[in-house]
């Protein structure tokens, strides 16, 4: 398998996009180190499946975060592959928008990704390589009313990736987002009720002229699609890739 004797440490990745990208490398003979919340008896039996590790680091907390590398590399050696998928959201007018749901989305969403890249690519750098991959959004092109510090946060990342692929380009490191539209997992599932509820709109409604209002295609992007273009960048047919900020949204950014 193409991913055999690679470590991968998969953030937020204990649901959606971040489980469906773990589940993919593994399937290409990865050892992971999973990340994230949720129930401890469900968590225990994902790490089982996939042969994982997990670390229940605060995304926040770049002590935590450092803890959770230097465990990786103790464990299973220092990471060749990193995916900074965790992210949080929170959705107010910036007049109302509260400083701590600020502070904590900017802290998630766009320090945590500075905080992994810095613990790992010295490893990656002496190996000659290594991949990041980070888990952007079509708002890292675009914005949209009342998600202020979720957009500065995506756009942010993809500066960063930017940065740090220039700095490791003779490394044998690549840098690189997705920039996924509106991915169909069970936390957007979730706001279809009540949607529903507070706007007296059908399901259907919901779906085609709430949530996928601004994707052409009219369908949700799938958690293994991204998953896939994951892995494809993993690939050594992927080397000269770096530095780039891929949408798979719909055709949401071409308009």
């Amino acid at each position: 398998m193409i991913l055999n004797g690679k470590v991968a440490l998969v953030t937020g990745s204990t649901s959606g996009i971040g489980l469906a990208i773990a589940r993919a490398l593994a399937s290409k003979g990865a050892r992971l180190m999973i990340n994230g919340f949720g129930d401890a008896d469900e968590i225990a039996a994902i790490a089982d499946d996939l042969g994982a590790i997990h670390d229940g680091a605060d995304m926040s907390d770049p002590d935590a975060i450092g803890r959770m590398l230097d465990r990786c590399a103790a464990e299973l050696g220092g990471p060749d592959i990193l995916v900074n998928n965790a992210g949080i959201q929170h959705v107010a007018p910036v007049d109302s928008f509260p400083p701590e749901k600020w502070d904590a989305i900017i802290a998630i969403n766009l320090s945590a990704v500075f905080h992994t890249t810095r613990h790992a690519l010295p490893e990656m750098k002496a190996k000659g390589w290594g991949r990041v991959i980070n888990t952007a959004s079509a708002h890292s092109l675009v914005a949209s009313p009342n998600k202020s510090a979720y957009v500065a946060a995506k756009h942010g990342v993809a500066g960063f990736t930017k940065t740090a692929a220039l700095e490791t380009a003779r490394d044998g490191v690549t840098v690189n987002c997705i920039s996924p539209g509106y991915v169909w997992t069970p936390l957007v599932e979730n706001q279809i009720p009540d949607t529903m509820q507070a706007r007296g709109l059908t399901r259907e409604q919901v779906m085609n002229d709430v949530l996928l209002a601004a994707q052409p295609t009219k369908q949700f992007v799938t958690p293994e699609q991204v998953a896939a273009l994951a892995v494809f960048l993993c690939r050594d047919e992927a080397a000269s890739i770096t530095g780039a900020n891929i949408s798979m949204d719909g055709g949401w950014t071409a308009a």
